[in-house]
């Protein structure tokens, strides 16, 4: 199930390998409809690495659910699982072929940390600062709602840019 009212999405699962592809494209997909695209390679990476822990960590069952929420330019990333055992942030070795999860969350995101779900479970979330804003362009006013002409060149001026603006292309009918 996907809901996205406004800027909040939420994405039910199993945490099972062939799902977190699909999941990673939807997180993906979402953030750029948001317009968020520079987040999306630190969003995807967390959401693997937390899917991949209730994969490989979580009991009695796989169901998870993955909720991204756009608040006060800072996006939230939690993955909901439950298991009430809380994760702890392990130094692996340099010989350890796994166990360093938690710290690449913890090196991409802003924050991080885990909170119980009422003793049926946690949720496990990390930060990402939203990218300021891009300056929208002036507004241009739109022509060709009429055939009425002839257009002076100073009705073909985008404002605040002091040149006319070039017709590509006219439709009548």
């Amino acid at each position: 199930m996907i809901s996205e009212p406004s800027r909040h999405c939420t994405v039910e699962l199993q945490a099972l390998p062939s799902r977190i592809g699909q999941v990673r494209r939807i997180i993906s997909a979402q953030l750029r409809s948001w317009h968020l695209d520079p987040l999306i390679d630190q969003a995807a990476l967390g959401v693997t690495e937390l899917l991949t822990n209730v994969h490989r960590h979580a009991r009695p069952d796989k169901s998870c659910t993955v909720e991204m929420e756009l608040l006060l330019e800072r996006l939230t990333v939690s993955v909901h699982d439950h298991d009430p055992r809380l994760p702890t942030l392990r130094g692996p070795s340099m010989s350890s072929t796994s166990g360093r999860g938690l710290a690449l969350i913890a090196a991409v995101s802003e924050s991080w940390g885990v909170r119980p779900s009422g003793g049926a479970g946690k949720a496990v979330w990390f930060t990402l600062p939203a990218p300021p804003r891009a300056a929208a362009p002036p507004p241009c006013p739109v022509y060709g709602a009429t055939t009425d002409g002839p257009f002076t060149p100073s009705l073909l001026t985008c404002p605040g840019s002091g040149a006319p603006s070039t017709a590509r292309s006219v439709v009548v009918g």
